[in-house]
């Protein structure tokens, strides 16, 4: 493999020191582009996109072409292990995605087949294949998974919901039926994971995005404890090279110290935390990505340089810190912030770094 000419975002999450503090974007490569509106336009549809390893290849290498981003993001989605186990994913137009089959009974979880990364999501690993290719060592390429809370959440409810009513039903009324998904999906997510890694994922995310919707003892039981099996289960080293791992869970801040004590490498944070805060809790243990409000990208330019600089100050001096956004960019920002957002951050933090 091609020698990578940036690795700052690596060094980062691995606390080694780095010249200016690292930055991309959760949903870097999105409907905020207009080069990624014309190539869906070309591909048809969303699902269309995702499948085909070359528009793949081309919407995760377009934010690059327009910014000095550290890292890009495999363009995939999250359910892609549901929709290869047969639950048949579409998209409704503003409804977001659905399942034609729901997760009702044990009988369905039962009839769940075990995937094969190669063979039941073989184009999610060209497709990483063709983006290493084609990075040709300008920045690391991130894999991603959902976290099995979260796909187990759309398994069961069909789709997007408010209030997770039939999976928090089915997590109380029969708790021994929830696990029994939950397992299969960490042993599913596991072999996606270390598939994307053997095709060229230098780092993996994976995305907890409704563990927060979860109280205390759920969250530790339900979601927590299985996104550490899965990070236990991961090729810890690929080319000589560690992999790290992030671990984000959405309105989490309230247990980084158990999801430091994971073995992850790094914590997503969103908005809601303060990282000054959340540095002091974790310590040495595990580096931290964040966490600037999506929405701050609506401001102008000199709003957006004086937000990135409180959360740089908030932070401080040192290694361990990748910037980016608390959550994914929004469809409606202007490009133009996100170019002021990335510019800030590599000129303003050199001074945090020695």
């Amino acid at each position: 493999m091609t020698a990578l000419k940036n690795d700052r975002f690596l060094r980062a999450l691995l606390k080694q020191p780095v010249d200016m503090t690292p930055v991309w974007m959760m949903r870097q490569a999105g409907r905020y582009l207009p080069e990624y509106r014309a190539s869906r336009a070309k591909a048809g549809d969303f699902m269309s996109l995702c499948m085909n390893p070359e528009f793949a290849c081309e919407v995760t290498l377009q934010p690059l072409d327009r910014y000095p981003l550290d890292a890009a993001i495999l363009f995939s989605d999250i359910l892609t292990i549901p929709d290869a186990m047969g639950q048949g994913l579409y998209f409704e137009t503003g409804e977001g995605p659905r399942f034609r089959k729901v997760i009702d009974t044990v009988a369905d979880i039962e009839a769940l087949p075990t995937i094969n990364p190669e063979h039941d999501l073989g184009y999610v690993m060209e497709a990483v294949r063709t983006i290493r290719r084609e990075l040709n060592g300008r920045v690391p390429l991130i894999g991603f998974s959902g976290s099995p809370w979260t796909l187990a959440t759309y398994m069961v409810e069909g789709g997007s919901s408010k209030d997770f009513r039939k999976a928090k039903a089915m997590l109380y009324d029969t708790p021994q039926a929830m696990h029994m998904l939950l397992d299969k999906l960490a042993q599913a997510v596991t072999a996606y994971l270390n598939g994307q890694i053997r095709a060229g994922a230098q780092a993996v995310q994976i995305f907890d995005t409704w563990g927060g919707a979860l109280s205390d003892a759920a969250y530790r039981e339900f979601s927590l404890f299985y996104m550490e099996r899965i990070v236990h289960g991961l090729i810890k080293e690929q080319d000589g090279q560690r992999i790290p791992v992030i671990l984000f869970t959405k309105n989490g801040g309230q247990w980084l110290e158990a999801m430091a004590e994971t073995g992850a490498h790094a914590l997503g944070l969103d908005w809601t935390c303060d990282i000054r805060g959340a540095r002091a809790r974790v310590g040495d243990k595990v580096s931290l990505q964040g966490n600037m409000d999506p929405s701050v990208l609506y401001a102008n330019p000199q709003a957006i340089r004086a937000e990135v600089a409180r959360i740089l100050e908030r932070y401080g001096h040192g290694s361990g810190h990748v910037f980016n956004l608390g959550h994914g960019i929004t469809p409606e920002v202007d490009p133009a912030h996100a170019g002021a957002f990335i510019e800030a951050v590599h000129e303003l933090s050199a001074q945090y770094h020695d």
